[in-house]
């Protein structure tokens, strides 16, 4: 039976742990792993533009001795020739996993039913599980554990909050989001994601003040704006700059690294000089990124 990666939300602790390993041993001998997509193609079908996840699914994809074919929407003019539906049933008869980058996640859900392939969420607007898993395996590196450690998001609730909650939720390591009134995460997604935490012991706390980070072992951050709003950047500012990631959030926090996805804008969510500090693990992360899909991908096709 096929199995998707539309969200982690639906996964133990046991194996999400058991990917995270996977992804350290991908990174750590890749040549072990240079077969597992031989023959296979992976159709990457982008709703929406990338540089990170385009290039590292498509160099990973590669580097396990498989094809990718890039389907662009827009610029090739497939939004709206057909059902999202039919395009996921049309895909599969070639193809031996569908990654898909898209706007909404009811969209993944289609491709998923319609699909006898694995769909793999690229990024939707309530996800981005590639990215947490690239996220935690950094963080692993970085501290040799994820279990006991504190994260601390600053910034909009966005997919990729969402996504981190979940997957540290599921690794034992412990939460803090803060958020301008009005931003704050899902609330449906950050009570599964306490529920998931019952298990692991890890706890999730959320606040509007800045003095929640005090004792967290990473600060993470992400862009003010995501893509395609429309909002007027002097008015994201007033809401947010308040809660910009500096060197003195970095000192008052007593935060040891700092994170942020990419893309950054420098001296507006976090500032340029922090990000090319040594407590920066940004490139770590766009590296990891490659290694979390691969093992991704490793799981859902190589059975």
């Amino acid at each position: 039976m096929k199995q998707d990666l539309l969200t982690f939300a639906n996964w133990t602790p046991e194996a999400m742990e058991a990917l995270l390993k996977l992804a350290v041993e991908i990174k750590q001998a890749p040549a072990s792993y240079s077969n597992v997509l031989k023959g296979k193609s992976i159709v990457a079908l982008f709703e929406k533009p990338s540089l990170r996840t385009r290039v590292s699914f498509d160099i990973g994809i590669n580097k396990l001795g498989g094809h990718m074919v890039y389907l662009d929407v827009q610029s090739g003019k497939l939004a709206g020739r057909e059902d999202s539906v039919d395009t996921a049933a049309n895909l599969s008869c070639w193809a031996d996993a569908i990654v898909a980058r898209v706007f909404s996640h009811s969209t993944l859900e289609t491709y998923a039913e319609a699909a006898n392939v694995p769909v793999v969420n690229a990024l939707c607007d309530k996800y981005h599980p590639c990215q947490g898993l690239a996220d935690y395996l950094t963080m692993f590196e970085r501290f040799g554990k994820t279990t006991g450690l504190t994260m601390t998001y600053i910034g909009d609730g966005n997919n990729v909050t969402h996504s981190l909650l979940i997957v540290g939720a599921l690794l034992g390591c412990n939460q803090v989001v803060i958020t301008p009134k009005g931003h704050e995460a899902d609330a449906s997604i950050v009570a599964h994601a306490k529920a998931l935490a019952e298990k692991t012991g890890a706890t999730i706390v959320e606040s509007n003040e800045l003095e929640a980070a005090n004792g967290t072992d990473v600060i993470y951050t992400d862009t003010w704006l995501s893509m395609g709003d429309d909002t007027p950047l002097e008015t994201i500012k007033a809401t947010f700059m308040p809660y910009q990631v500096n060197e003195a959030l970095m000192e008052a926090s007593g935060a040891s690294c700092v994170m942020h996805c990419q893309p950054a804008h420098r001296d507006l969510e976090i500032t340029g000089s922090l990000i090319d500090s040594d407590k920066s693990l940004l490139m770590q992360q766009a590296e990891n990124r490659m290694h979390g899909q691969n093992a991704i991908l490793t799981q859902l096709l190589s059975a």
